[in-house]
Order: C-alpha cells, then structure tokens, then sequence
C-alpha cells in the first residue's frame, strides 16, 4: 500500500458505526471516511457531509476505490457481509462479536488468508484507560503473582429498548455484547483458561434477551470473574485485582465511550486530555507490618491507536493489532459459555476449541 490516504467504507451507521468507528475512523491521518452503507442518508451527512452514502451495503462492498471495508451492522450479519467483502477483495475489519459461531469465524480467518487480505476485529477495550494500567501493573509484577481478578461492566437502564442488541434475535443479549469484551481482556492478561462456566440472566421487566451474566475462568494458579447487568444503579469495581503482593481497585468506566457520544472528534496520536480518567484508582501492599493504601494514577486511554494500528499494518510498517486467531479464541469461549450456562455446569476449554 502507498502513503496516500487509505479509502474506508463503513457498513451500518446505528450507534456501534456512528459512537466508535466514524468519529476514530476520521481521526486517524491516512484513512478517509470515503463512504457509508446506511439507509439514513440524513443522519450520516449531518455528521460526515463529504461522506457518500449508499443504502446497498452489497454496493459499497463492489466498490474498486475502497480499500478498507468497516463492518459495524447488526451482529448476525457479520458473517455474510465480512466473507462477501473479502471475496471483492477488500481488506476488513469486523466490530465484535466477530461471528456468531467459532465456525462462522475461522471460515473468515481461512478467507483472509487465502485472499491475503487483513481481516482484523474491533476489539477496542484493549485501548481503554484502565485496562492498559493492568497490562502494565501484570508486566511490572507490581501485584505479585495475581491470584484473583473481578472484572465487572455494569450499567443503570432499567428500560428495555426496542433494539436489536436487547433483542430475542440471534446475536441480541448482554453476552454477545460485553462478553466479547470482557472475554478478550481476559486472554490478552492470562491465555487460555482450563475451565469456564457462566450463568445467564434476564432481570428486567420485558426483558427479551439475557442482561445480566456472570463468568467464572479458572487457570492453575488464578481464579477469573467476568461480570455485566443492565441494572446496576450502583456499579461494582470495573476492576479489583489481587495479587501476592497488593491489591487494585479501579472504579467506573473509562470515558472514552461517554466522550464519543457526547460527539468528540478525537485525532491521532491523541490530544493532550484525551481518555484521561478521573475514576478512583487505589492499590494497597504492604509497608512493613501495616497494609498502605494510595492513588495510583490510570494511563490515558487511546481507542484511535486501534485504526492507527490497522492503517500501518495495511501499509506494512506493523503487525495486525487483532489478527483473526485472537478474535476466533474469544467465539471459541462465547460458545463454550453458552453451552455452559445451558448444561449447568463448568466445561472444560480443551484446546481443541480453538482447532
């Protein structure tokens, strides 16, 4: 790929397309938002008025001049507008969940291969504030070997949408829509677990779709809670991590999601204040004797370095920052936590899952 300016197509402009992926999209010097798939032709211009839009996704998917097609749109239709884009030849990039199945997913990664095609999944929670604390916290060893991580993302909408995502549609439901987050987290500290087992939950009156979940990873030496509810009015530690030396507790959510809504245009590398969390972060270890409790201050989050990441990887200056395996990994635990919640019990993550 040459240095100009990389032509991006955008499938489907609900709030994944129009909250995440446009505004990070735009921000990013060398790609340009050339196009967009939406039957809301006013809805996409009053945002992005040199945008074109096209109510075909199927014809923006045929178009020679897009070099990068950006899947954003219902879940269940990932599958077939991702393998069709590959087909034409396009490079992609899928929001998550990836799939809906492991199958569906590793038929796309041979895709992409075989077409030598990036294919890369929008797994944007690496790039949250908090979580890049944790990465450095786990690497430095400043916990000790951790022993126990709560990882909990919860919200306050005690009134059921009509929305696909809180849907009885296939793809619809808490699971499919934080669990690939949480999941993803989760192997990117840890690796593959032993066992998982997962309880599923529908709380909220006229509720359709699960929207309270609780995971449960074991490891050899570590225990892992993955946690989300619709109806936390109180929110739990986004994160509490406990180690042999300390313990971490981080609270609320990072702003970048907020920032975005409130229609934020950040750019790359990001401006100074951008991401910056003011959530309670505490960590306490011993001194001495006593137990001592402090402040520990969050990295910047920094979502925007995904696409930049994806615009290198396409000009060859770096790798994919998600690569097809690491996305199929994380179907492969959604599945495994699906048949988990429906026998009953913990199942074991052979690794042939991952096959």
């Amino acid at each position: 790929m040459t240095s100009t300016a990389l032509r991006v197509g955008l499938v489907g402009y609900g709030y994944a397309g129009q909250t995440f992926h446009a505004p990070l999209i735009a921000g990013v010097p060398g790609l340009r938002l050339a196009a967009v798939a939406s039957r809301d032709a006013a809805r996409v211009h009053a945002d992005w008025p040199a945008a074109q839009v096209l109510a075909d996704p199927q014809a923006l998917l045929r178009r020679a001049d897009i070099d990068l097609v950006v899947i954003a749109s219902p879940n269940d239709t990932h599958f077939p507008l991702a393998r069709a884009a590959l087909a034409a030849g396009r490079h992609v990039v899928v929001d998550k969940p990836f799939t809906l199945t492991p199958a569906e997913a590793r038929e796309l990664a041979a895709l992409a291969h075989a077409r030598r095609r990036l294919l890369s999944v929008f797994h944007n929670r690496r790039w949250d504030g908090d979580f890049l604390t944790l990465r450095e916290l786990a690497k430095n060893g400043t916990l000790g070997r951790i022993v126990h991580l709560e990882s909990a993302f919860d919200r306050y909408r005690p009134a059921v949408r009509a929305r696909w995502r809180e849907s009885a549609a296939p793809g619809g439901g808490l699971w499919c829509d934080l669990g690939p987050h949480l999941l993803d987290q989760a192997l990117q500290l840890f690796g593959w677990p032993d066992t998982v087992s997962l309880d599923l939950a529908t709380l909220r009156d006229g509720g359709q779709a699960d929207d309270w979940f609780q995971a449960r990873l074991t490891y050899p030496e570590r225990r892992v809670v993955l946690r989300a509810s619709m109806l936390a009015a109180a929110p739990s530690p986004r994160f509490a991590v406990h180690g042999t030396d300390g313990s971490w507790i981080k609270l609320g959510l990072d702003p970048q999601e907020d920032a975005l809504k409130a229609g934020a245009r950040p750019c790359w590398p990001a401006q100074p204040g951008w991401g910056q969390d003011r959530n309670v972060s505490l960590i306490s270890r011993p001194c001495g004797d006593v137990l001592r409790t402090e402040y520990w201050p969050l990295r910047s989050g920094c979502q925007g370095a995904y696409y930049a990441a994806v615009r290198d990887a396409l000009r060859g200056d770096g790798p994919n920052p998600v690569p097809p395996a690491q996305a199929v990994a994380v179907m492969a635990l959604l599945e495994l936590g699906r048949r988990s919640a429906h026998e009953g019990r913990a199942l074991r993550c052979g690794t042939s899952a991952l096959a």
